[in-house]
């Protein structure tokens, strides 16, 4: 037996690096410890414990498990397993691993048994579910992240392992096989494991010999993570390319997943260009596309492209202001109606396309300035054209 299964933990208690969900008085816990856990999707980097957690619920709440993976999963398998326990008192657990990979009609054949209560369902993915599943999917689950497991957790974990199976190891030897696992607790076993077998003490040059690079499996540190995607969006802002580019290859080289930081960059494109230069939403939308099919390393040569090119573009931040501008007024309470020549079947309405493009008539109640226009780049444009029609309505 591997090391990783012979001392994977068996109580909420023995995990480790989850003290935000688990610890004493936190939400994850509570809902297990009173049985009161609606279906659940945990997401986070691999070797956190998201199949070990679930096997601990299922342990805790007394409940069969079965565990299944998207990438082979079978309606027949699933129903079949909801039949056995069709009268049965205490329902079953079913994990479903890499729930990420799930088909649109995969998730619509869970429903109806989420909805009743069949089973209590928990997926595992090491993508945001928010991403990956379906509206109807999240609305009848809780989603909980699991966290990347530090350094003094691992380090701690690593002393008790190696001890309790009396392996020698240097401490530059520890201090590697914690920091290149990058938070994955499993591969921080195996790699002990298979390099017990080739030297005695585990040594650095043993362990570099098969891994000889740290596993980069995300910007490990939160605050790391957060700050160098802010300095990359807030340097691209700013106009300044060579900065924009060097915060992309520190997120690059930390492992960030590209289709993260090409969704960061397709929200910039919106938020801080607009219609300053609307191709650039366009590029975004394209480099979200390709860096989704070919992952690194090409994936880095269209971030980089994309990098330069909302970093090159005219500002503005019109649109942005805009709907915030309106979701506030809607907030406090400014519900207009909708005016009757707007309504479906009206036959007042007056067809733009019949007057030559564009014609005057009253499309809300009270007039409202949601928009500011900045001048910037296209908008130019687009505020010439307005200027003139309203011109030619006077």
């Amino acid at each position: 037996m591997s090391l990783a299964l012979k001392y994977r933990p068996a109580t909420l208690d023995e995990i480790i690096g989850q003290e935000r969900l688990l610890g004493e008085d936190a939400p994850l816990r509570k809902l297990i410890e009173a049985d009161a856990l609606p279906h659940l999707f945990l997401y986070g980097p691999p070797g956190s414990g998201k199949t070990t957690l679930a096997r601990v619920i299922a342990s805790a709440l007394r409940r069969p498990f079965y565990e299944l993976n998207a990438t082979s999963f079978k309606s027949e398998e699933l129903r079949k397993i909801f039949k056995t326990y069709t009268n049965a008192l205490q329902k079953p657990l079913i994990f479903i691993d890499e729930v990420h990979r799930l088909s649109k009609n995969q998730q619509e054949i869970l429903l109806p048994f989420m909805e009743n209560q069949a089973a209590l369902i928990v997926g595992a993915s090491t993508e945001n579910p928010y991403y990956s599943m379906t509206a109807a999917m999240r609305s009848r689950a809780h989603l909980f992240e699991l966290d990347s497991i530090n350094e003094t957790s691992m380090y701690r974990q690593l002393e008790k392992i190696a001890q309790a199976e009396e392996i020698e190891v240097n401490e530059e030897a520890k201090i590697y096989l914690v920091r290149s696992s990058s938070g994955d607790l499993r591969a921080m076993l195996n790699l002990l494991e298979s390099a017990a077998v080739i030297s005695a003490p585990v040594t650095l040059k043993s362990l570099k010999s098969m891994r000889a690079h740290a596993i980069q499996a995300g910007s490990s540190e939160a605050g790391s993570h957060y700050d160098l995607a802010s300095a990359m969006i807030k340097s691209i802002r700013g106009s300044d390319i060579d900065a924009g580019i060097y915060y992309l290859a520190r997120l690059i080289s930390g492992g960030e997943p590209p289709e993260f930081l090409a969704r960061r960059l397709a929200i910039l494109a919106s938020e801080d260009i607009g219609n300053a230069n609307p191709n650039a939403l366009n590029l975004a939308a394209s480099t979200l596309t390709i860096v989704e099919h070919i992952g690194y390393p090409e994936a880095r040569i269209p971030l980089a492209q994309l990098v330069i090119y909302l970093a090159s573009s005219p500002k503005s931040n019109s649109a942005y202001e805009a709907i915030n501008s309106a979701q506030k007024a809607i907030a406090d309470g400014e519900i207009h109606p909708v005016p009757e020549q707007l309504k479906t079947h009206s036959k007042t309405y007056l067809y733009p396309h019949h007057h030559g493009g564009w014609v005057k008539q009253e499309y809300l109640e009270k007039r409202s300035n949601f928009y500011h226009s900045r001048g910037s780049g296209f908008e130019k444009n687009l505020d010439a054209w307005l200027a003139k029609i309203r011109k030619e309505a006077t």
